[in-house]
């Protein structure tokens, strides 16, 4: 495991001898110095630049430019199957209550036309660090605190560290190939994108990794996008990493859902029985792990409000985590109940969730399942 969250707190005056400390909310227009723990500033009167250093008592400094920033003092050392020392940063959006100006976001994903960045890494070869850009969402459109779903595209990473989770496949998105990692920190869901090689440079179309992450079952269209970040998370060393270059725009009044499904082939028998109820398991498993992402659709006429999936897992099958629902194991038995975002079901709608375990043999599938006591068809 690698971090816990981007802690912040109340801002505590660290900064000592002929360092500079940049007072919250500022703006840099020449080169700015924070080495206060969590100082910000504000860059083109677009973007906020923050030291965030979350992770250790010991000193950090960034350099602000117009146009990003470098690390510059960093005597934080942390052990690598543990969290980072910080995660400097600039970000569009909002991270805890820090709203960079005229920001558009929170917005919902089904309103998203648009949602493109640039992005100039300079890298170095002394340290253990990762190069991380972040995309944030929460089921409510969230200004501070912890948002339940984050994205994270590793650039570059230098060390023995790795992302949180598992991998559970690979994805081609901006026409790169990227290796897919899946699990939790424990305050929020993470979904990791991760370069085979070092990327230094990159315009990103930032909808596509939110809508493979949608298509995997992680968030829907309900859901808002709220802050967009682009920095490093150093373990050991890193002085000298720095961002040239960054911009990011999210534009609204788009009509962001998926396409209608392709209906099956003629060859193909239909779901089995006239239950009320469907579900769909989807999983991916590796030698001694698994996830799945499960749907439940209301085949019936009345709203489902509130529920709970029952069904046993084979042998050798154990859930560690999960998202989207609170899910608990018995022995083989597994009961997984809805969280406040989708308890509601209405006629012909979805709720999905997913959740990650451990696996000794060979995986196969559960066989049925129940909703709310009522046998479900399998889709």
């Amino acid at each position: 495991m690698r971090r816990t969250l981007r802690a912040t707190m109340a801002i505590g005056l660290v900064a000592a001898g002929s360092i500079v400390a940049v007072a919250l909310g500022g703006t840099a227009s020449a080169d700015t110095q924070i080495c206060e723990q969590y100082g910000s500033t504000v860059i083109q009167n677009r973007y906020v630049v923050q030291n965030n250093k979350w992770g250790t008592t010991a000193q950090q400094c960034i350099n602000v430019t117009s146009s990003g920033f470098e690390i510059t003092t960093q005597n934080g050392s942390n052990p690598t199957n543990g969290a980072p020392t910080a995660y400097p940063s600039v970000f569009f959006g909002c991270h805890y209550t820090n709203c960079s100006p005229g920001t558009n976001l929170p917005i919902q994903v089904s309103q998203i036309s648009s949602a493109t960045s640039s992005i100039n890494y300079r890298y170095v070869s002394n340290g253990i660090y990762n190069a991380s850009y972040d995309i944030w969402l929460d089921p409510s459109p969230k200004r501070d605190g912890v948002n339940q779903m984050e994205i994270m595209i590793w650039f570059n990473r230098q060390g023995s560290i790795q992302p949180i989770g598992s991998p559970v496949g690979n994805a081609n998105i901006d026409g790169r190939n990227w290796e897919v990692w899946r699990g939790s920190n424990g305050s929020n869901n993470v979904i990791s994108y991760v370069a085979p090689s070092a990327i230094s440079s990159a315009n990103l179309n930032l909808l596509a990794f939110i809508n493979d992450t949608r298509n995997r079952g992680a968030i829907t269209n309900s859901w808002y996008l709220t802050s967009i970040q682009a920095g490093f998370e150093p373990w050991q060393g890193g002085v000298g990493l720095a961002v040239t270059n960054f911009s990011a725009s999210v534009n609204g009044g788009g009509n962001n859902n998926p396409p209608p499904t392709t209906p099956p082939p003629t060859t193909t028998p239909p779901p089995s029985g006239n239950s009320s109820c469907a579900v769909k398991y989807t999983a991916n498993s590796w030698n001694n792990g698994f996830t799945a992402d499960v749907q439940i659709t209301n085949r019936g006429s009345s709203t489902i409000n509130g529920w709970t999936l029952a069904y046993s897992l084979p042998s050798g099958q154990q859930v560690t985590n999960s998202w989207n629902a609170t899910v608990s194991q018995s022995g083989s038995s597994v009961t997984a109940r809805n969280v406040g975002h989708n308890g509601t079901i209405a006629p012909g709608g979805t709720a999905s969730f997913g959740y990650q375990g451990t696996l000794s043999g060979s995986y196969s599938n559960p066989t049925s399942f129940t909703l709310n006591g009522t046998a479900c068809s399998r889709s």
